[in-house]
């Protein structure tokens, strides 16, 4: 799933909502066209890579049992703080003392088979010695002694094994933290015949949490560890809290012809608001501005009509002039091609962006100008050019009077974008 770049304007919702909307009553030449206007704005801007992902502790561990059998007691619950050789809870050890049990008879009963083997070879060493035994013989009771130590040390192997089982049975925290999770009641029978059944799940420190995040492989290029992060869940959706990237995976996973990666972003969890499992959206700081001039995009996307065309003297151009310049000039200009946005007008190659801006001069005449863009938060643009001041009104869109059904989309749609952008 690909995630789109978003960049978050770090200003005042009040000075965000007074320049969204301004509309004035002027028209170009009594032709009786309306404007609608947005403010350039100074501020501050932060672009981000936005990425969504879940929030867990940093070590978690499963705890399971080797042994199948019975839960006959559970010590401990949900949310409960356990320390590192706590004992949490216990399989029924009927079949487990059992096995003991037997095991240790079958070590005596190995160890009586020694005893008399070892009587025999003695013997049969002094027999040999003596002429009295003949080699088959005297080798025969020695594989008998030797058989018979080995069987004794495979007993008491079973006996090791049998009583390990048993402590098996006793289920004690790993390490220290807090249960997560506990997935057994008293009563139930877990079975480890194929693999070890998982009764609990126990974090680490939920004062240090992580998210996982998954970054489009487009995106994954402006993460870096280190980089500051941004995120809320839904739990606070008035908050904003701070992490830091801490690695990005070098593991990627392919979903829907998408290939994502995975990034860990560090949370302080002090407070213990933040509970594992929370989902969050993340932005991922990779550019700021401060302190700079930026308007609303609507004005950078804003097209002209032929009217309009026609009163700046640019009929059919599909650029502008800049600003100030004469009606002669803009005539001129108008013969010649306009590059598009980011192209060098000298060799129309791609330089640094540019962007056409529409505004009105002091006695009210129609004017472009040129000016460079910067880094963008979807919603608003930075710029740069000559002229362009805080406060200036430029123009996002027209409206005729007495049209309700212009054609123009920003009067069909004007609530779409909180600063006039669509």
């Amino acid at each position: 799933m690909r995630k789109t770049k978003i960049v978050v304007a770090t200003i005042a919702l009040p000075l965000i909502l007074a320049g969204a909307w301004f509309f004035t009553g002027r028209s170009d030449g009594g032709s009786g066209t309306s404007y609608r206007f947005v403010e350039v704005e100074r501020g501050d801007l932060r672009a981000t890579v936005s990425a969504t992902g879940s929030l867990g502790a940093v070590t978690t561990v499963q705890v399971g049992t080797q042994v199948s059998g019975q839960v006959a007691e559970i010590l401990v619950d949900f949310n409960d703080v356990v320390r590192k050789g706590q004992l949490i809870a216990r399989i029924d050890p009927t079949l487990a003392n059992q096995t003991v049990r037997d095991a240790q008879s079958t070590v005596e009963r190995n160890r009586a088979e020694a005893d008399q083997a070892t009587r025999e070879m003695e013997r049969s060493k002094q027999l040999y010695a003596n002429e009295a035994l003949s080699v088959s013989e005297y080798e025969s009771a020695q594989y008998r002694f030797e058989v018979a130590q080995a069987n004794l040390a495979s007993a008491q192997v079973s006996l090791e094994r049998a009583r390990q089982n048993l402590a098996y049975t006793r289920i004690y925290a790993p390490i220290n933290g807090i249960v997560v999770e506990r997935n057994v009641d008293v009563g139930q029978t877990v079975a480890a015949s194929l693999s070890a059944p998982q009764l609990f799940l126990i974090a680490n420190d939920l004062a240090r949490m992580q998210i996982l995040a998954s970054v489009d492989e487009s995106d994954i290029g402006q993460i870096r560890e280190g980089q500051a992060v941004r995120f809320t869940v839904q739990a606070y959706t008035n908050e904003m809290f701070e992490g830091s990237v801490q690695q990005v995976r070098l593991q990627s996973a392919s979903m829907e012809n998408v290939v994502n990666y995975t990034v860990v972003v560090g949370v302080d969890n002090s407070d213990g608001k933040l509970l594992p499992g929370m989902t969050a959206t993340v932005d991922f700081e990779v550019q700021t501005a401060e302190d700079v001039l930026m308007v609303p995009n609507a004005a950078l996307r804003f097209r002209p009509t032929a009217e309009m065309l026609a009163a700046a003297g640019m009929q059919g151009a599909a650029g502008g002039s800049r600003s100030g310049e004469s009606a002669s000039v803009r005539q001129q200009s108008a013969q010649r091609r306009v590059p598009t946005d980011g192209e060098s007008a000298a060799t129309g190659r791609p330089s640094t962006p540019m962007a056409t801006i529409w505004h009105l001069d002091d006695a009210g005449s129609l004017v472009t100008a040129r000016v460079s863009t910067g880094i963008s938060d979807g919603i608003v643009t930075q710029i740069e050019g000559s002229g362009i001041r805080e406060g200036m009104q430029l123009i996002a869109g027209v409206m005729q009077d007495g049209e309700a059904g212009a054609a123009n989309p920003f009067q069909q749609q004007p609530q779409q974008d909180r600063r006039g952008g669509f």
